[in-house]
């Protein structure tokens, strides 16, 4: 799915899902405005969304006195 931001002739804008690029082009000769009811729509200049990253979590402290995972190096240093 993909969301196009559309624009008709008369400045109306608005959005609308497609399933691809290809079933935008065609829809595009049924597209209306839904302000407007204008037939002309192309799609507007749009801006990419990216995700911002999310932080890293946070390390778990490691507790060597009462770490029962013998596979971690630091309950071997405290044997």
């Amino acid at each position: 799915m993909i969301l196009y931001a559309l624009r008709c002739d008369c400045g109306h804008e608005f959005d609308q899902w497609f399933e691809n690029m290809a079933d935008y082009d065609a829809k595009k000769p049924d597209l209306t405005c839904p302000s407007c009811g204008g037939h002309s729509v192309a799609k507007a200049i749009m801006a990419p969304r990216v995700g911002k990253s999310q932080p890293a979590a946070p390390a778990h402290p490691c507790n060597p006195t009462g770490c029962a995972n013998m596979a971690c190096p630091m309950a071997q240093m405290a044997s």
